[in-house]
């Protein structure tokens, strides 16, 4: 079992142990033990949702300084399609790409027709597919993640595909590792995050060695300096030349967007870690046959509900759907082309989605059994009201970390006083 990047830090001094992140965990990842919260790295999925639960502003994600995308030879921003959004009165598109090279990056890499090739071939896949259903996004890293983690026999169900921002980022290095001669090291593709799961994807992914992205700096990291470069483009300053083949779409950032393309009729689209956790329960117990595609996000509303992001989520929409109406451009990917190529396997994963290997509870199998049944006993002693006083944020979880030797009984306060009573 290795060992796993997380960008998620708890500063402690700022932690008062209110437990509203431990309540929130949908991984039962996070302890609360004399009055600060920890994190289990192996359950950590990296959904960000303690992020927005702390009221104290003690949980924050840690992606790559604004500075460290600067130390390549050739430097390539890739926005998410959520960072048009985050402008009010909203901002042309084109003064954002013209923006993001205005503050030290050559090149700017679109996603929009990576994401439109993949529903392609996800459509394509879905026509021919037989096997069990329904299938499940592999857009969200956060739900791939919590799939590996607490729901290890769904991950046959996720599409095999890479996401749009892998393929854009591979496609764009190779294109310009042959047009300027150099080689791939010198290219640096830098993802402009809306949340910390997409960090730990490009740092540490899931199913394969390396990503083709270099590092993620987050949107509100970014957004200061460049929303003074593009309070600077006038219009008529707007270089037509210089974003030529860049056209504006919302991508999957929004929910319902990837099912829109992929075209199924028979899909679900669901954000929102309850949520989806109440689809994935529905999943595993065979409730959803009828359904070929659900897309799933952890964020409310997609990407554009991210930790990460500087905007309200509902301004962002309305912003997001204004955009698309002065400056969208229609579909334009060839049905054809991406057919052929998805046959050569352009668009498949590089290696496999396997479950998360967790830690049992001892290395000795007979060892563990007997432990399992202590749990078991344990479990049956206590109140099973899931309180969390204990600092666990369930019996469930409680009793385990007895066994693991991280809790005593006697935490337990409802018990206690029962037993006092």
């Amino acid at each position: 079992m290795g060992k796993y990047y997380h960008p998620i830090e708890i500063r402690t001094e700022l932690c008062n142990g209110r437990m509203k992140c431990m309540r929130i965990c949908p991984t039962r990842a996070i302890r609360v033990k004399q009055g600060k919260a920890r994190i289990i790295g192996e359950l950590c999925i990296d959904c960000g949702a303690c992020i927005n639960a702390c009221p104290s502003g003690a949980i924050v994600a840690l992606t790559d300084p604004f500075a460290s995308s600067m130390n390549f030879k050739y430097k390539v921003a890739m926005p998410s399609p959520v960072l048009f959004s985050q402008f009010r009165p909203e901002a042309d598109p084109r003064k954002v790409v013209q923006g993001l090279k205005k503050i030290g990056f050559d090149y700017v890499c679109d996603v929009s027709d990576a994401c439109e090739e993949v529903s392609i071939a996800i459509e394509e896949y879905i026509s021919g597919y037989k096997g069990r259903l329904p299938l499940i996004s592999q857009l969200c890293p956060a739900v791939v993640r919590l799939i590996q983690v607490k729901y290890p026999d769904l991950t046959e169900l996720v599409a095999p595909f890479e996401v749009p921002r892998e393929i854009a980022a591979r496609d764009m290095k190779q294109k310009l590792s042959k047009e300027l001669g150099v080689a791939l090291e010198d290219i640096g593709v830098i993802y402009i995050t809306t949340c910390a799961a997409k960090m730990v994807s490009i740092k540490q992914p899931a199913e394969k060695e390396k990503s083709w992205i270099d590092g993620a700096v987050s949107i509100a990291d970014v957004f200061g300096p460049l929303f003074a470069a593009v309070s600077d483009i006038k219009d008529e300053d707007v270089d037509q030349e210089a974003l030529e083949g860049f056209r504006f779409s919302a991508g999957w950032s929004m929910l319902g967007e990837m099912t829109r393309l992929v075209g199924s009729e028979h899909s679900i689209s669901v954000s929102g870690l309850s949520d989806v956790t109440q689809i994935l329960d529905d999943i595993e117990n065979s409730r959803l046959r009828d359904v070929e595609f659900v897309e799933p996000m952890s964020c409310m509303g997609g990407c554009i509900g991210g930790a990460l992001v500087v905007e309200n989520m509902y301004v962002a929409r309305s912003s997001t759907h204004n955009l698309l109406r002065k400056y969208g451009s229609k579909f334009k990917a060839n049905r054809e082309e991406v057919v052929g190529k998805y046959r050569e396997g352009h668009y498949s994963l590089e290696g496999e989605l396997a479950p998360r290997p967790l830690r049992p509870l001892d290395p000795d199998l007979a060892k563990a059994i007997e432990k399992k049944k202590q749990k078991d006993t344990i479990y049956d002693s206590l109140p099973k009201i899931d309180c969390g006083c204990c600092g666990a944020p369930t019996c469930q979880a409680f009793a385990e970390d007895i066994v693991r030797g991280t809790a005593k009984l006697e935490d337990c306060i409802i018990r206690e006083v029962d037993k006092d009573g």
